[in-house]
Formats: C-alpha cells, structure tokens, sequence
C-alpha cells in the first residue's frame, strides 16, 4: 500500500452495509433521487437495484437516465425517470406536477443534485449567471421540491437526505464562493426547519461528504492528489442513513478541522490572502 492509499484508508476507512437491513426499511417505499444520471446519484441507484422499491429519479441527462432505468429493471425494480433541469423554475414545477401522479407519493426524498464552481473574484465579475445557476440548483430547487413534498412526505412519515458538503461547516475558502454560499443556504434552510419537520414525522438526514471522486472535481486538477471517497461510497453512507436515520453524518476527522477553524481562522485568512497573491502574480506573469 502506497502513502496515498494508506492515506485515503486513514481517512476514509471501509464501509459495511447491511443490505437486508436496508430492504427491510426501503420494502414498498418510493424514492425521488435527484442528480441520478452520475456519480453518487447514479452509484445510489444501482446499490438499490434489485430491491423492491420504486426509484423516481431525475437529471438533465434523458440518455443516461433511460439507459440507468433500463439496467436497474433487469434487476426487478420499478423506475420512473424525468428528465429535468433543476436551474429552471417552471421545470421543478413540471417535476412537481409530475410527481403529483405517483401513487402514494414520496416517502424519501434525496436531495443529490449540485453544482460546483470554482472561480475568483476578479474573474466573476461579469458571470452574474455562475450565482444564480448555484443558488438555483443547490438551494432554490431542493427548496421548491421540499414544500411541495412536506405534506406528501408528513402524510408518509418520511424522511430528507441532504447530500451536502464538509465545506459549509468550516472557514470559507477562496474562489468558491458561489458554490459554499449556495451550499451553506440550503443547510441553514433544512436545518432551521428541522424542529418543525419533526412535528410532522418527517425525519430528516444530512450527509456532510468530504471530497468525492466525480466529475464535479475534475475542472480542479489539484483535486487529483487530494484523498477522495468513490461516489459508491457516498452511496453507502446514504443508505446507511436511510436505516438509521440518523441526524447527519460526518467524517470522523471533521471535528479537528472544525476546532481549527475557530482557534485558527485568523491564520486560515492569513494564508488564504498569501495562495491569492501568489496565484494572481503567476497569472500576471503569463
């Protein structure tokens, strides 16, 4: 085992499921997945091939959802696919009206889809677009899709995954502004809710994932030699919090990261404006 592998099994070690477990809980339950034509979405649906349950899934991409339905119904699971862009307003409401046909309705809810930019400030400053395209996708869908779904999911008793990020729990970064604050809002928003959500029996579940080998990181090529988790993993945990349905999940590592960034964020600045000036004068050099 070389430094980096025994590095990402340090940090990310090994997960078991207990997949009869898991059927039981999911036995007649309906899904709506978000973001399911690619990496965690994607890798959730095929751990959940085969099982009886019914998989509302969604994303831009008809190709790939059409063939992922395809694929899952060999394995005798009932899949119903809609081809969707969340950025869009009018087309979360078709998704919405759509999902107003499935019997019984939605019983879990997981909120996958997102989009991650990074970019500087100086580089934005005519891409309006790249906030409202985040803010769209990361907090106003997922947002749109839960009150509609509040009192399907009261009525079932069911349960909100949010698939999130270790960033909105720790010091802001440089050039990642857009995505951390899109991100963050969606969090504050489910978690503000929580209470209240409660009263109604819906359960809710926040998955704080650390990096996560997508296509998401790929514009990032520093990214190549960061320890990742494979997006199967991040599939796992979410169906790990399917059956217990637990609060939230995070690294075991992130609290360390959490005390640093209180104790040290006046350092954390202090570096974060020396990375800036040094890449800003290699830019200008070229």
């Amino acid at each position: 085992m070389n430094k980096f592998n025994f590095c990402e099994y340090f940090l990310y070690p090994p997960l078991n499921l207990n997949r009869e477990k898991l059927e039981q809980k999911l036995s007649g339950k309906t899904l709506l997945i978000t973001g399911a034509s690619y990496g965690i979405g994607k890798s959730l649906c095929y751990l959940l091939a085969g099982m009886s349950v019914h998989l509302v899934i969604t994303a831009r991409s008809t190709d790939k959802l059409l063939i992922l339905k395809s694929e899952i119904e060999k394995q005798g699971t009932k899949v119903s696919v809609f081809s969707c862009n969340l950025y869009n307003t009018l087309e979360c409401e078709n998704l919405i009206n759509f999902l107003k046909n499935i019997s019984g309705g939605i019983d879990i809810f997981i909120s996958n889809a997102g989009k991650s930019i990074r970019r500087p400030l100086n580089q934005s400053l005519e891409r309006f677009h790249d906030y409202q395209r985040t803010m769209n996708l990361n907090y106003f869908a997922p947002v749109q899709l839960c009150l509609y779904l509040i009192p399907v999911l009261k009525k079932n008793k069911g349960h909100i995954i949010s698939v999130s990020a270790v960033n909105v729990l720790l010091e802001p970064a440089p050039y990642w502004a857009a995505y951390q604050a899109s991100k963050t809002a969606f969090d504050q928003w489910l978690r503000s809710n929580i209470p209240e959500l409660k009263t109604m029996d819906i359960t809710t579940s926040i998955i704080y994932l650390p990096l996560v080998k997508t296509r998401m990181i790929v514009p990032t090529p520093i990214y190549k030699n960061f320890p990742a988790r494979k997006p199967i993993d991040a599939a796992i945990i979410i169906a790990k919090a399917i059956i217990s349905k637990q609060n939230s999940y995070k690294p075991w590592w992130l609290f360390i990261c959490q005390f640093a960034s209180l104790t040290a964020s006046k350092w954390f600045r202090i570096i974060c404006t020396f990375y800036v000036k040094k890449n800003e004068k290699n830019r200008n050099s070229l």
